[in-house]
């Protein structure tokens, strides 16, 4: 009897979410010139393929052309999505990728009543309350803290996606100048701009790993960066 097996597979996926996710991406191709470019890098494409026997010359420019902007764009999203983990990052201020720099001393955060870790921090001069979670990879701010704090979305930045209690949501990728909680300080961090969340704030891995070290020792969660001064220490639990 043959196996069942890639229908048993079909069975198991999670269709709705997919659905979701897929309508979701759709949509912000409007939104997003990376996006756009790609669509029209790939119907260019396909147009120079329709053409290549009648008009092989202008067939076979419209091919190379597209792979060339397919490439190109490639090249930009491996940039992008490299700088969630400094073990790849690359520094490009000349098209908006500033070096990530997360600096300071020791800093202390107690474990708040809710049983997560909070801190009261500052973006680019605006305070805001921040969960420190480990489980994320990206640092994240609503909507209201990103404008108040003067953030916009970064031209030509890859949509992430993010599934939350209410779906799968597009977030747009910005750089904060300038983060400061306990006696840490971070600039030129990225970070998304997720709508959808109400007044969620979160710090993410793409922080935590530029750190030296951070560990929990009972209910402290201590945050050390790598050139931190011996001796300094604070807490910067959220009031």
């Amino acid at each position: 009897m043959a196996p069942r097996a890639p229908r048993a597979y079909i069975a198991c996926m999670d269709l709705p979410l997919l659905w979701s996710r897929l309508v979701t991406a759709i949509a912000q191709v409007p939104h997003s010139a990376l996006l756009l470019a790609t669509l029209a890098a790939v119907v260019l494409g396909v147009a120079g393929s329709m053409i290549k026997r009648p008009a092989p010359f202008a067939g076979g420019l419209m091919r190379g052309v597209s792979t060339l902007a397919l490439a190109g764009i490639l090249v930009l999203v491996v940039l992008q999505l490299s700088r969630f983990d400094p073990r790849f990052e690359m520094a490009i201020p000349e098209i908006g990728l500033p070096e990530q720099v997360v600096q300071g001393g020791e800093t202390r955060i107690p474990l708040a009543p809710d049983g997560h870790f909070w801190v009261r921090a500052e973006v680019n001069g605006v305070p805001a309350n921040f969960l420190v979670d480990t489980g994320a990879t990206l640092t994240t701010l609503n909507t209201e803290t990103a404008r108040e704090a003067g953030l916009e979305p970064r031209r030509g930045g890859v949509p992430i996606m993010m599934q939350t209690a209410n779906g799968s949501i597009a977030a747009k990728v910005a750089t904060i100048d300038d983060l400061r909680f306990g006696n840490i300080s971070a600039s030129g961090l990225d970070a998304a701009i997720a709508p959808n969340i109400g007044r969620t704030n979160v710090l993410g891995m793409n922080l935590l790993r530029r750190l030296g070290s951070w560990r929990v020792e009972g209910e402290t969660m201590i945050l050390q960066p790598a050139r931190a001064a011996a001796g300094q220490g604070e807490a910067a639990g959220a009031d």
